[in-house]
């Protein structure tokens, strides 16, 4: 049993405690928040005996094997390092870091720290649905480019439209549309295409120099992959994968409920399965079959793929958010 420990009590959190539970490897044993009492908060009701307004002494805790940190995205990186530094498992929330740079030292840090791992949360590419398109994609003769579309209105817009700033969509907290919703996008494109010749990133920028939604492009030689996000929208646009005569269809890039295949005679094959109620059970799964025999020969030929795309979907948002002028704080052009 993979006992583990959390940073950040939101929503997603908590997802992710019910599905580590439900795959039944994992059980949490501690909370950090900033408060005590804000930690025995969601601690209590998800059976968490230990709580810390510290994080260093919650990393070195010896009872402890993984840290699930669902922070800001700007306090990625440090927490990583935290946990990373004391020989645990960091499962990083999607995005793992801001740029190139703090990935590479987080790698520098596994190095130096064999028995630690680091997994990014990026839940989709573990389901079922996923693979199947992978495999579809595998299958079809020619691939003529892509339309892959994840617009979803915020729950925290309407904070945002109040005056407020909230951090999702503030630079200080490395938010925006891109490094939300577009990376489920960079990763369906990383995976299912390859790193891209150039990118582009045409984005609308809210009044605080975040990106609310955007359309990225994506070249490769014989083709190109559109990638349309939002923060601030609702859509409804399935997303495609175009053959010669023939289609991948989704309902939506990320959340994958339904996808069919349209051959080039117009006939439709249903090639998804019904998910997971919660979609986050497959990832808690996997990441736990790699932690608890990390010796096995396919568990780490899938630990090294995952960091490896990790690594490469933060090169590819870092490069649309260069070319669309997007610069957290602190951070220069060509950091």
């Amino acid at each position: 049993m993979i006992k583990f420990g959390i940073i950040g009590t939101n929503w997603i959190t908590q997802q992710y405690v019910d599905a580590a539970h439900a795959s039944k490897e994992w059980k949490l044993t501690a909370v950090y928040s900033r408060t005590l009492e804000k930690a025995h908060e969601f601690g209590d009701k998800n059976g968490a005996t230990k709580f810390y307004d510290q994080i260093a002494d919650m990393v070195n805790d010896d009872e402890i094997d993984a840290v699930y940190i669902a922070s800001p995205n700007s306090l990625h990186f440090a927490q990583a390092k935290q946990v990373l530094e004391a020989d645990k498992v960091a499962v990083v929330e999607k995005p793992i870091v801001a740029n190139p740079t703090e990935w590479m030292a987080l790698d520098k840090i596994l190095k130096a720290h064999p028995q630690a791992k680091l997994f990014e949360a990026a839940r989709h590419i573990h389901e079922p649905n996923f693979k199947a398109i992978t495999q579809k994609i595998a299958e079809m003769d020619e691939i003529q480019g892509a339309t892959l579309t994840y617009a979803k209105y915020s729950s925290r817009f309407d904070s945002y439209l109040s005056g407020n700033e909230p951090n999702i969509f503030s630079l200080k907290f490395a938010g925006g549309a891109l490094q939300d919703l577009g990376v489920y996008l960079a990763y369906d494109a990383m995976v299912w295409f390859g790193m891209p010749d150039e990118v582009a990133y045409f984005n609308q920028k809210l009044r605080t120099g975040a990106d609310g939604k955007g359309v990225a492009i994506l070249r490769y030689p014989e083709y190109d992959v559109v990638l349309n996000i939002g923060k601030n929208v609702n859509s409804e646009i399935g997303s495609e994968i175009y053959g010669l005569k023939d289609t991948i269809i989704m309902d939506n890039a990320a959340e994958l409920n339904r996808v069919e295949y349209l051959n080039a005679s117009g006939d439709k094959e249903l090639i998804s399965t019904a998910p997971d109620e919660n979609p986050m059970i497959a990832e808690a799964t996997d990441f736990a079959r790699v932690i608890n025999d990390p010796d096995d020969p396919q568990n780490q030929r899938d630990y090294q793929e995952w960091l490896t795309l990790s690594r490469n979907v933060n090169k590819l948002l870092y490069n649309l958010r260069q070319n669309g002028k997007i610069y957290f704080t602190n951070e220069k052009e060509e950091d």
